[in-house]
């Protein structure tokens, strides 16, 4: 995420690199983008272009009204059924050579300035 500390009006880019696992999301993947302010106040909640391998790019703008203080930023794969806690890649049947992950979601902070 660039940059890490903003003030409302600032541009910020959330992106990630093609991943090396080859995920194989497909030619019409999306990412799931969330940004929650410091109050609770999700301002930002929408999909994103991102290709067959994982990687994106988005920008949006810190808004006015964003509480100032420590934000968390959310992205994750946008409807693929990637965590069942079965221990089985259900997206990919009968693969061989996929391990499970953590299901744990990953946040970034955003630093909010007044």
């Amino acid at each position: 995420m660039n940059p890490a500390v903003a003030k409302p009006g600032d541009a910020v880019t959330v992106h990630a690199a093609d991943a090396d696992c080859n995920p194989r999301y497909g030619q019409n993947a999306r990412i799931y983008v969330s940004v929650t302010d410091a109050a609770g106040h999700a301002f930002i909640s929408t999909t994103a272009a991102m290709n067959d391998a994982g990687g994106f790019s988005y920008q949006f703008e810190v808004p006015l009204t964003a509480a100032p203080g420590e934000a968390s930023v959310e992205a994750y794969p946008f409807g693929v059924d990637w965590c069942d806690d079965t221990g089985t890649n259900n997206r990919i049947r009968h693969a061989e050579g996929f391990s499970r992950v953590s299901c744990a979601a990953r946040t970034r902070p955003l630093t909010i300035t007044a």
